[in-house]
């Protein structure tokens, strides 16, 4: 009987396996009653869940509790903070209806952007950013001067989750401040594997999701100023500050504070650690397969050190090969990862991240992703160099016939 390859999951960017502390604060309120909306002991209880879930999130990210606006996961934070914040800012001033980002953001951030874009006539500019992924602060700079009265939004992802380059949101934040420009980004990659302060970043809203993180699925938060105007998307009960009506999910909340907490607290420790990881995979990967090109930001110093790159990100392009094909013949070995592409019907679709950074799209079908997070072993990177030479070899062959 043939034994099942032992699985090695390299895919902790799309979603990272929960922390016991995010499993046991949230059993411990699954089979509770209350509503936290209700004013009832049982309600009380699960209102006190809530709140003092709240805290410890705001006291992990440098916020005030309440700044922090609970949501049903990053896609529905960022929807809130640019279509929340673009139509506040356009009531005040009918001029306000440009918005700029950048062409590499998640799709939860540039899907929205469309719709405003095509629906609502806001003005969206994606600012280019170089052959690392990073922004170019003085394109930045243009940009905000060209129509300084028109602008109402600035939306620059943390980090880049496909190929883990960080952005210089400091200087993001001061370019904004000279012009009273609100700042929002989305930070579901940073949480826990760089430092992420709300109060000392500037930024006016901030994304992040709890199973990024080691917390449950379904749950997130927008961290906002309280003098940041939002315009709600859910009308109900007026829950979270009126801005994001529904019925609580008390335990999942109290899962997602639990992750959060742990992972600041672990950052320092768990980025040196999973970096030395990364290291150890892009130098054994580069060595099985010479031509390999490593994507992104330069993944800094062998401790985890690199102040332009996640710890656990490790991006590459394989020349030669789809990068379909290369993810389902390590995923027959065992060995899973990401294409880090976007599927339309079934049909793959080269990354737009890629492509915003100057790649062919040739170059972009080719690419895979690894990322590293808190169970990932030296034995999981040693399988993953072991296989994929013999793996890309094959993918090769197969696209030659």
């Amino acid at each position: 009987m043939t034994r099942a390859p032992r699985t090695v999951y390299l895919d902790h960017a799309a979603t990272t396996p929960m922390v016991p502390a995010a499993v046991e604060a949230m059993s411990a309120h699954l089979l509770e009653v209350g509503n936290a909306s209700s004013l009832h002991a049982s309600g009380r209880r699960a209102r006190r869940v809530v709140e003092e879930s709240r805290e410890t999130i705001a006291q992990a990210l440098g916020c005030r509790p309440g700044e922090v606006v609970f949501t049903s996961g990053g896609t529905e934070a960022d929807n809130l903070a640019l279509k929340g914040a673009f139509w506040s800012r356009r009531a005040r001033d009918a001029r306000r209806v440009r918005i700029l980002s950048t062409g590499i953001e998640h799709h939860a951030v540039l899907d929205p952007l469309h719709w405003l874009a095509e629906v609502e006539g806001a003005q969206v500019e994606l600012l280019p950013v170089d052959r690392d992924g990073r922004l170019s602060v003085d394109t930045l700079r243009s940009a905000l001067a060209q129509a300084a009265e028109e602008n109402a939004l600035i939306s620059v992802m943390w980090a880049n989750n496909e190929v883990g380059t960080l952005q210089p949101l400091d200087e993001v934040v001061a370019l904004a401040g000279e012009y009273g420009v609100p700042v929002h980004t989305d930070a579901v990659q940073a949480v826990g594997a760089v430092p992420v302060d709300f109060a000392a970043s500037g930024v006016d809203a901030l994304t992040l999701t709890g199973h990024k993180v080691g917390g449950p699925y379904g749950v997130g938060a927008l961290l906002a100023r309280r003098e940041l105007d939002l315009t709600a998307l859910l009308h109900g009960g007026g829950q979270e500050r009126d801005v994001r009506s529904g019925t609580i999910d008390v335990p999942a909340i109290a899962g997602f504070a639990a992750a959060v907490e742990l992972a600041v607290k672990e950052q320092s420790g768990y980025a040196a650690r999973v970096g030395a990881l990364r290291d150890q995979l892009v130098t054994g990967v580069l060595a099985a397969v010479p031509d390999a090109v490593l994507n992104g930001a330069s993944t800094g110093s062998t401790d985890g050190g690199g102040a332009d790159r996640l710890p656990g990100n490790a991006h590459f392009s394989f020349p030669d090969c789809e990068g379909d094909s290369l993810l389902m013949l390590l995923d027959a070995q065992g060995i899973e990862c990401s294409t880090g592409s976007a599927c339309s019907a079934g049909v793959p679709q080269p990354s737009h991240v890629l492509l915003a950074m100057g790649r062919s799209e040739a170059e972009a079908r080719s690419s895979l992703r690894f990322s590293l997070g808190h169970t990932s072993t030296s034995a999981d990177v040693e399988a993953l160099v072991a296989a994929i030479g013999p793996c890309v070899e094959r993918a090769r062959s197969a696209g030659m016939r």
